[in-house]
C-alpha cells in the first residue's frame, strides 16, 4: 500500500500546466477547491469532474499515478462513503436495521461525497506533479510576501521552507517505512494477520525505527544548510524570477469558466 502513495513527487514534463507559474497553480487550485465543495447538484459535480479530468490530461502525467494516489486513500474514501449512506434525507428507503436507515438519498450523498474527495485529491496531485519544491517554495513565499508588512518578514520564508520540506520527505519517508516493514517481515514479523489491536501492535516495531531515521535526517538536514550557510531568507536572492506570461492568464480564463460553469449549474438545476 505505500508503495502506491505517490504524493508530493514531481514529474518532469513540459506540459502547459509545467509551464505555468507556480503561484498562479496555488491560487487558481484553491480556487477550483473550494468552487467544487460549492456544487450543490449531481450536475455541477460532474461538470467539475469532467473540467478535472482534462486539467490531469493537459498535465501529460501518467493516469497511473493518479490512479495510484486514489488507491492509498480507498480506506479512507470508503469509511466516508459508508458513515455519509446514513445521513441522507429523503427518498426511497432500501434497508433499515434498527435505527439506521439506507434510502437512495443517502447513496447519492454517499456518492456526493465521495466524489468530491476524489476531485481534492487529484487536484493537489496535479499541483505537487507539475511544480517542483523548489518552485512550490518560492511561490507560497511570494504569496505570503504581503505579511512581511504587518511584522512577519521571518516567518514568512520559514513557514515557505517548513512546508516544502515536509512535502519533500513525504516520498522519502514512505521509502523508508516500505523498506523497515520488508525487514521486520524477514525477520518473521506478521504484519498482516489477526485483529485490529494485534495490528496495531505490529506496527510499534516499524513506527519507532521509522521515528528514529526521522530525526536522524532532519539532524543531517540542518548540518547540511548550516556547513551551507543558510540563515532563513535574509538577504536571499533568486536565480529563476517568477513572471506572469500569456499561459498564465489562458490557465485562469479556463479555471473562471469553470468555477462560472458550476455557479450557473447550481442556479439553473
Amino acid at each position: 500500500m505505500l508503495k502506491d502513495i505517490t504524493f508530493g513527487q514531481y514529474y518532469e514534463s513540459n506540459s502547459l500546466l509545467h509551464r505555468t507559474d507556480p503561484r498562479a497553480k496555488i491560487v487558481l487550485m484553491i480556487l477550483l477547491i473550494v468552487f467544487i465543495f460549492l456544487a450543490k447538484n449531481l450536475f455541477a459535480l460532474l461538470f467539475a469532474t469532467a473540467c478535472v479530468g482534462c486539467i490531469a490530461l493537459i498535465s501529460r502525467v501518467p493516469f497511473r499515478l493518479y490512479i495510484k494516489n486514489m488507491k492509498a486513500i480507498l480506506p479512507v474514501l470508503i469509511f466516508t462513503a459508508v458513515i455519509n449512506l446514513f445521513y441522507g434525507d429523503g427518498g426511497r428507503i432500501l434497508l433499515e436495521v434498527w435505527k439506521l436507515r439506507i434510502t437512495t438519498g443517502g447513496i447519492y450523498n454517499s456518492v456526493f461525497m465521495a466524489l468530491r474527495i476524489v476531485l481534492l485529491i487529484f487536484m493537489s496531485s496535479v499541483l505537487t506533479y507539475t511544480t517542483t519544491p523548489n518552485d512550490l517554495t518560492d511561490a507560497i513565499e511570494s504569496l505570503l510576501s504581503p505579511l512581511k508588512f504587518v511584522g512577519l518578514k521571518g516567518a514568512v520564508h520559514t513557514l515557505a521552507m517548513m512546508m516544502t520540506i515536509a512535502l519533500r520527505f513525504i516520498p522519502t519517508l514512505i521509502e523508508e517505512a516500505e523498506k523497515i516493514m520488508n525487514a521486520q517481515k524477514a525477520r518473521g514479523a506478521d504484519l498482516e494477520s489477526g485483529g485490529l489491536v494485534d495490528r496495531v501492535k505490529a506496527l510499534i516495531p516499524i513506527l519507532i525505527p521509522l521515528l528514529i531515521s526521522s530525526v536522524r535526517r532532519a539532524y543531517e538536514l540542518a548540518e547540511a544548510m548550516e556547513c551551507r550557510c543558510y540563515n532563513g531568507g535574509e538577504g536571499k536572492t533568486r536565480m529563476k524570477q517568477m513572471h506572469l506570461s500569456n499561459t498564465d492568464f489562458l490557465v485562469s480564463a479556463a479555471a473562471i469558466i469553470m468555477c462560472a460553469g458550476i455557479i450557473i449549474l447550481n442556479i439553473l438545476l
